[in-house]
């Protein structure tokens, strides 16, 4: 009899840690590591990360200096996801790492910016540009701007250089023209320091640059959580695109520029319909494979989910 009421007890105890259990974890909050550079182009995910109201999940916003650095970040699994260069995370997926590209980070939104003495496309035979990362667009932008001026980027002289340093870099001389992500090109426009010479609508509509990335493991795994967070993605987009005075008090927590910046920046870019369109994502391997930055880019099918963004709409 005692032995039996020993084992009633037992029971009763593996049920009650059993529910205890199940109980947390259906109330468990969820934290996305989400990585990011602090430029216009990640705003969406800056704006969710002040105003998600979310029960289901927390938001850890992960500050990087480099593409190099947040690549490695990603690839390592120390994060869940980022914003970045759409081809950045393309040659992950080339080489074996499990990631999607859930939604773009933005439309446009990048200038080819000169110093006060090019007047045209022609003028940068011979002279120094600057790009943040061969596989980028910024790249692809440099790499049709010289084409339609009969040109080609052995005519020029390409270098990497990190996007804050580009502004000084093109006021000392060293370099004639950069393109660079958002705000760094209006950096230079707003104190007269360098010129508009190109917009990427003029280079390439609908041109892809950063993208909303997930790996895959986290998807899989928190497939109903990574709904919700993208549906809310969307819309902090929309939230983003009425550039209000909230919208430029969050962009301040993230981005160290002048207001008269910021204002010039985003009359340049737009966050609108941010689902990845299969065309554009064609036109984007296209220009890889052309330029020989990729020879087996990732297929659409391989690469995008557009599902999660579909969620939301």
């Amino acid at each position: 009899m005692k032995k039996k009421f020993v084992l009633l007890i037992l029971i009763v105890v593996l049920f009650l840690s059993i529910s205890a259990c199940t109980k947390k974890d259906e109330t468990a909050v969820n934290t996305i590591k989400i990585g990011y550079l602090p430029i216009t182009h990640a705003l969406p995910v800056f704006v969710q990360n002040e105003i998600s109201t979310s029960s289901n999940y927390d938001i850890e916003l992960v500050k990087f200096g480099s593409w190099p650095e947040l690549v490695e970040a990603l690839n390592a699994g120390q994060i869940d996801g980022a914003s970045m260069l759409a081809e950045l995370a393309m040659k992950s997926k080339e080489q074996g790492i499990g990631v999607k590209a859930v939604a773009l980070g933005h439309r446009d939104g990048n200038i080819v910016v000169a110093a006060n003495d090019i007047e045209s496309a022609t003028d940068l035979k011979g002279k120094t540009v600057s790009i943040p990362s061969r596989l980028s667009s910024h790249n692809v932008l440099l790499h049709q701007l010289l084409k339609e001026n009969n040109m080609d980027l052995s005519d020029v002289n390409v270098v990497e250089l990190p996007p804050p340093e580009m502004h000084a870099a093109l006021s000392e001389g060293r370099i004639s023209a950069y393109v660079v992500a958002e705000p760094f090109g209006a950096v230079s426009v707003e104190s007269e320091n360098g010129k508009v010479l190109y917009t990427s609508q003029e280079l390439w509509p609908d041109s892809v640059c950063c993208t909303l990335v997930l790996r895959d493991e986290f998807i899989q795994d928190n497939n109903a959580i990574a709904g919700e967070f993208v549906k809310e993605y969307a819309r902090s987009a929309e939230k983003a695109e009425l550039k209000d005075e909230e919208v430029y008090e969050i962009s301040s927590k993230y981005m160290s520029v002048s207001r008269e910046v910021l204002q010039q920046s985003l009359q340049w870019i737009s966050y609108k319909d941010l689902a990845i369109k299969e065309s554009e994502y064609a036109t984007l391997t296209g220009y890889l494979k052309e330029m020989g930055l990729s020879e087996n880019p990732p297929t659409f099918e391989d690469f995008v989910d557009t599902t999660l963004i579909q969620q939301g709409e």
